[in-house]
């Protein structure tokens, strides 16, 4: 019988959606489900972006050029400046998600058994893309007990060697909500000028800050011009997770021109998807302070429930609407699963996400989950109740 790749057979389970079957049996049973497992924001997608689909007058569904609509770019380069980021249109490749401009980089800059340095919790899926990749992850643990703020210096140059090519951060981060400061990027950008590497930044949840604190890009480092490598994606800021538009953004030439060989490889971006992304830009300021007021309600409301669970630790997150909380359990995957598959509560349950999944380095996180606050704030408060009363129950099985 033929047999799958070795590389398939290393390609990582989604801690996000792998436990997706439990909670489809669960709603079998009649039971609510609230998802607090995924990224996927209640928020209602910009009108000018749908109605740019509606109102499309297209006979002939075409490619676009691989590098995405000129037009797009163009505005999109204007976007950025608005928002002080000297990022011109020819520094953009429009691409099908954040998801394949992360993959375009990879591509770009790394080669088989490369290695790339990754403070962990991580984005589970950084470690599909390395893996699809032939790249390796060599984590650097932050923890809890700081925040999940930037680990020391030290530490990464521990890490680096003759293979090592790049560096990546997620800024504010999947899955702490952690916000690296100024400093914080400053210090990254001096290591890897020092030893000659990539600074990737994937930058997409760049306008979810909380506190009146503000994000500082890669691509706002003077002198890093040649190592810089931004990702974006309208997934979270337009709510529009289904369009499945990103971008890979450099100053360097090379890189940029070698990530355009990869988007001819695939052809070019989705056109419906890029003409709703267009039209995207055009969502007023209104939109956006809405939705970041609505979000740290939710964050404290949520925060402020967790707290209240005797055993929980939870780090405060400055952005995105993400927080990893430490849970009173043995074990979060087992946890998880039980709660869809033997846990309700007057006919409801939550669905969260095991953070072990988030890691690289193996054994840790197993006590943790990482928790999406993309429900209103009602549901939030019950979700919490329904947890505090599960481990309850669950710890005296």
């Amino acid at each position: 019988m033929p047999k799958v790749s070795v590389k398939g057979q290393q390609m990582p389970e989604s801690p996000i959606r792998k436990l997706v079957p439990y909670a489809e049996i669960a709603k079998k049973k009649g039971h609510k489900v609230y998802h607090l497992n995924i990224g996927q924001p209640d928020i209602k997608t910009p009108e000018v972006a749908l109605q740019a689909v509606k109102n499309a007058d297209i006979t002939v569904l075409e490619y676009s050029h691989s590098a995405g609509f000129e037009s797009y770019r163009t505005k999109l380069s204007q976007y950025y400046k608005n928002h002080g980021l000297p990022i011109d249109t020819q520094d953009i490749i429009i691409t099908t998600g954040g998801s394949e401009a992360l993959l375009f980089a990879m591509g770009s800059t790394m080669d088989t058994d490369d290695e790339i340095i990754i403070p962990e919790p991580f984005y589970a899926n950084y470690n599909g893309f390395s893996t699809a990749s032939g790249v390796k992850v060599v984590p650097v643990i932050s923890g809890i007990e700081t925040g999940f703020a930037l680990p020391p210096i030290e530490a990464f140059e521990k890490l680096i060697t003759s293979k090592t090519k790049a560096i990546l951060i997620c800024n504010p981060g999947n899955p702490t909500g952690y916000l690296y400061s100024k400093e914080e990027i400053l210090k990254l950008a001096e290591i890897v000028k020092k030893h000659d590497l990539f600074l990737i930044a994937d930058e997409v949840y760049r306008e979810f800050i909380y506190d009146g604190d503000k994000h500082f890009s890669v691509m706002n480092v003077p002198g890093l011009e040649e190592n810089a490598i931004m990702i974006d994606s309208v997934s979270k800021r337009y709510s529009m997770c289904g369009a499945r538009i990103g971008c890979i953004v450099s100053k360097n030439k090379e890189v940029m021109a070698t990530a355009m060989k990869f988007a001819q490889a695939r052809l070019s971006p989705p056109t419906y998807a890029q003409i709703a992304s267009e039209a995207a830009l055009e969502t007023p300021q209104s939109y956006f302070d809405d939705v970041i007021s609505e979000y740290k309600d939710r964050r404290d409301t949520l925060i402020t429930e967790l707290n209240k669970i005797e055993g929980v630790t939870v780090a405060t997150p400055k952005g995105a609407f993400y927080c990893i909380a430490k849970l009173p359990i043995d074990n979060a995957d087992k946890f998880a699963q039980w709660l869809l598959e033997s846990y309700d509560l007057n006919g409801e349950t939550v669905m969260v996400a095991p953070a072990a999944g988030f890691y690289s380095t193996p054994n840790v996180g197993l006590d943790e989950v990482r928790i999406a606050y993309v429900l209103k704030k009602d549901d939030l408060i019950k979700s919490v109740q329904i947890l505090k009363e599960a481990i309850t129950v669950y710890n005296k099985k």
